[in-house]
């Protein structure tokens, strides 16, 4: 058996894959190395995974996990894989970015460009095998122009300084029963405030028929277009995974002719994609 995760900062989505062919998907929350710790993540996979795929471990010995994450940078990435290994002792773990693991699902063994935008974002130049060369996403803080964390930042922004009007700003206080305080203990003094900004974009999902959102979220695409893609010169279709491109799509689609780029696939994660891409891991087991 193998299992194959795509890990964002919000949630984990975990695939395992029988000899059969028989797959099982569960979800966790977010593991991101540069946020957590080790130990945290290890906790993690054990309270939230072990307990979900416990009950399916009798087909099989797991001897892979083929692990794609945020935060998983060169430097990270061995933290991640400490963790798993000292729960799954007998398996062989890879961990990779997850922009590796976007550009793997996007274009399998192809060349090209591939993109995410999901809590965060990112771009690179994928080869067919390796990324091979990226402009740096920087974060919800620096860059992640085209992210949820970022959307949610500069909603919250506008709605606070009054420049989107008060009957947005009414109706956004309602719909989170929410405060100003409460906004500033969550980015401020409570971890990760990248996932609570993205969770408050989705209204911008809810309200993207009225202008002045549509006006903000085509905005936000273009940003990410002006300073990341258009260094890529992209003549080939532009792939992208991620929450953000998938349900914003024909905003995405518009920003995208507007700044002449083509569009090519659009996936909510590329999970489907690397399960064909390590299909020739999934090996019959004798224990």
């Amino acid at each position: 058996m193998i299992l194959i995760a795509d890990s964002g900062s919000t949630k984990v989505h975990w695939c395992l894959i029988t000899a059969s062919g028989q797959c099982s998907d569960v979800f966790t929350d977010g593991i991101n190395p540069m946020f957590q710790t080790c130990d945290a993540m290890k906790n993690s996979v054990c309270n939230q995974l072990l307990p979900k795929i416990a009950p399916l471990l009798w087909a099989g010995t797991l001897t892979h996990i083929f692990f794609y994450g945020a935060g998983c940078t060169p430097e990270k990435k061995v933290f991640v894989k400490k963790a798993l290994e000292s729960v799954f002792k007998k398996a062989e773990v890879q961990v990779e970015s997850d922009m590796v693991g976007a550009a793997r699902g996007l274009l399998g063994h192809n060349a090209g460009i591939a993109c995410i935008l999901g809590t965060g974002s990112g771009s690179c130049f994928y080869n067919g095998e390796n990324i091979e060369w990226n402009v740096p996403s920087l974060g919800y803080i620096l860059g992640d122009e085209g992210s949820a964390a970022v959307l949610g930042k500069r909603l919250v922004g506008d709605l606070l300084k009054n420049q989107l009007g008060d009957d947005l700003k009414e109706a956004f206080f309602k719909e989170y029963n929410t405060s100003m305080a409460d906004i500033f203990e969550n980015v401020y003094r409570q971890p990760f405030p990248n996932r609570f900004l993205a969770k408050l974009s989705r209204f911008c999902a809810d309200h993207i028929d009225d202008k002045r959102i549509h006006d903000l979220v085509y905005d936000h695409f273009i940003q990410f277009i002006r300073r990341n893609l258009v260094q890529y010169k992209a003549t080939a279709p532009v792939g992208f995974v991620g929450s953000i491109a998938y349900y914003y799509r024909p905003v995405l689609e518009e920003a995208m002719r507007a700044e002449g780029l083509p569009l090519g696939t659009i996936l909510q994660d590329p999970i489907e994609g690397l399960k064909e891409y390590h299909k020739d891991a999934i090996i019959p087991t004798t224990e």
